[in-house]
């Protein structure tokens, strides 16, 4: 269900952004409109990122295979990746461009009537589609501010989609700004310094998608908050006497690997064992049901000293 309320949010932006992106460039053909090209090019790359968002989230959702023992989870984020070099090349470095084109070369003031319109409508589509993705995004919220929650979010189809619509809209406000104050002012480089203006926001945007996936692609594992309920949670079992720090590590946004290494009390036979370890992953998956694997190795408590001796000598 998460993953087809995702996909919504992806095709919603998908819809918006390319219907936009053909009245942007149609504005700016008419008036010659420097922010409103950048801002066309916006959308547009902003339609293939979306394109990109959903080819990593089918790819993300083949099975496990000999090769791929682990599934192909984390190709989700790789695509994210890609996603974010776009925003930096294409959509912030041909805005910085045009804009800075503009500025040495400017054109005549025309009637900005067309670009009113278009960006009128614009913000109304692209408040639609940001609407659906907050929406979506604040399902996993919970009690966290909006900027911790979005670094925290692991699910790029969500806050990949809500970053570009909350830049497309700041954007608008942006292009707006600068043909408006340009023909009140009757000053030719506002509308070139509005469409620079966009491009850095463009490439902030993308560096900071960059840095968010880069966590999540070399292996991101859970909060500080899940490891200690977690630990909570394995030293609630009687059968538990001693445990070390649970490992995990994300492979997708609800796919994530869980270590953890217990020592069981020494009385219990193997059976007892077997079925403690079976409680705690019937409890773990039904807290966490990301931690689709969970991995627990069993030692008794002088098996689980010499570990810790042994770990203690190596460092």
């Amino acid at each position: 269900m998460a993953g087809s309320s995702s996909k919504i949010v992806v095709y919603g932006a998908i819809g918006a952004n390319l219907a936009i992106a053909v009245s942007k460039f149609v504005a700016a053909g008419f008036t010659g409109s420097a922010a409103m090209m950048s801002e066309g090019i916006h959308s547009l790359v902003d339609s293939g990122n979306g394109l990109l968002i959903l080819l990593g989230m089918n790819r993300s959702a083949r099975p496990a295979d000999a090769r791929h023992p682990f599934g192909y989870s984390k190709e989700i984020y790789f695509w994210t990746v890609i996603v974010a070099v776009l925003i930096f090349a294409v959509g912030g470095g041909m805005s910085l461009y045009k804009g800075y084109q503009y500025i040495r070369n400017p054109a005549p003031l025309t009637d900005p009537t067309w670009n009113y319109w278009v960006l009128g409508l614009a913000i109304v589509f692209e408040g639609v589609a940001c609407t659906l993705a907050y929406r979506e995004f604040r399902k996993t919220q919970g009690e966290q501010g909006f900027w911790q929650a979005l670094r925290t979010s692991r699910d790029p189809a969500v806050f990949a989609i809500l970053l570009e619509d909350l830049a497309a809209l700041v954007g608008l406000v942006i292009a707006l700004a600068g043909i408006f104050f340009g023909h009140l002012l009757n000053n030719l480089y506002f509308d070139g310094a509005a469409s620079m203006t966009i491009g850095a926001l463009l490439v902030g945007m993308a560096v900071f998608m960059l840095k968010e996936s880069k966590g999540l692609l070399v292996g991101e594992g859970a909060s500080p908050e899940v490891l200690r309920n977690l630990e909570t949670l394995a030293r609630q079992d009687a059968a538990v006497s001693q445990l070390r720090a649970p490992l995990t590590m994300y492979l997708g946004p609800a796919d994530g690997i869980l270590a953890l290494d217990i020592a069981f009390h020494d009385h219990l036979t193997a059976v007892e064992v077997e079925e403690a370890v079976q409680r705690l992953q019937t409890a773990v998956k039904a807290r966490y049901p990301e931690f689709r694997q969970i991995f627990i190795e069993a030692s008794s408590l002088v098996g689980h000293a010499e570990r810790a001796g042994n770990a203690a000598r190596t460092l």
